[in-house]
């Protein structure tokens, strides 16, 4: 017998009831809505941005004022680089005028990265400053050669893998920032957690190997809880990246020991599992 499950959410007009579809239903095949109150299942998720919805907490994603700062804001983020480093990297730059237009020689940008950046009252050294002054070296060549296509995310998408450095959570980032796009989806480590503990996500799949077919799955579920994926994937990541619980959620999931999962934090390439991100 289908019986909806009733959540509140409080507003400043009130408190206004919703329905969320029975926990035993299913919202794709073989992936079941859950306990509206059982983070991290499909149910809460659909409540959380209704409740994000309901008290008009709107997310800014664009980072840059142009593509091009988008672009370098985004590349000097991302994994290994805590996001308030990447943040105080990207004005550091800014400030040096790096994302003017004009083309800089790789040396300069090297040594503007490689100077001590403030944040908080206090300077830290960038790391990989080599590498990511390459990268941007390289998006300042391509957007000072070529059109970014602005018709889709897709588009967008598939014009900056072209990018030294870029590849497709990178771009789809910068994608679905510059242009709000819904028709990619941003899959990190945080999202694809989210995705194994909500049972929307395959383990035996890896963000590295499968990233197009972890999307079309991501968007599949966004699309069936009538959200956009967009503001579904922001949800997930700002959640995920700061509850404690997570490791121990999927440690369990996956049948994995601490003593496992700890060891393979440590080394340095890619597991098919992205067991070694964790």
């Amino acid at each position: 017998m289908y019986e909806p499950q009733i959540a509140f959410i409080e507003t400043e007009k009130g408190v206004i009831q919703i329905e969320i579809p029975d926990e035993n239903d299913e919202v794709l095949p073989n992936t079941k809505w859950g306990n509206v109150a059982g983070f991290p299942t499909v149910a809460y998720w659909l409540y959380r941005v209704l409740e994000r919805r309901l008290k008009q907490t709107e997310v800014a994603y664009k980072l840059g004022d142009t593509l091009l700062e988008e672009v370098g804001a985004c590349l000097l983020g991302g994994h290994g680089i805590p996001a308030e480093n990447g943040l105080a990297a990207y004005h550091h730059m800014k400030s040096k005028g790096a994302f003017t237009g004009k083309v800089h020689n790789f040396q300069t940008l090297h040594s503007w990265l490689s100077e001590p950046i403030h944040l908080n009252d206090k300077t830290f050294k960038y790391r990989f400053a080599k590498q990511k002054a390459s990268y941007i070296q390289s998006a300042l060549i391509q957007l000072s050669e070529k059109e970014a296509p602005s018709c889709s995310g897709l588009a967008l998408r598939n014009w900056l893998i072209d990018i030294k450095g870029v590849g497709l959570k990178t771009a789809s980032w910068i994608a679905r920032n510059w242009l709000n796009a819904d028709d990619v989806a941003i899959l990190d480590i945080h999202i694809y957690r989210a995705g194994i503990l909500g049972g929307f996500f395959d383990e035996k799949h890896s963000v590295e190997r499968h990233y197009l077919e972890l999307e079309k799955q991501f968007i599949q579920l966004s699309k069936s809880m009538n959200v956009r994926p967009s503001e579904l994937d922001a949800l997930m990541w700002f959640e995920m990246q700061q509850t404690p619980t997570v490791l121990k959620q999927l440690e369990a999931k996956l049948h994995r020991s601490s003593t496992i999962i700890k060891r393979r934090t440590k080394k340095s390439h890619s597991n098919t599992k992205q067991m070694a991100l964790i």
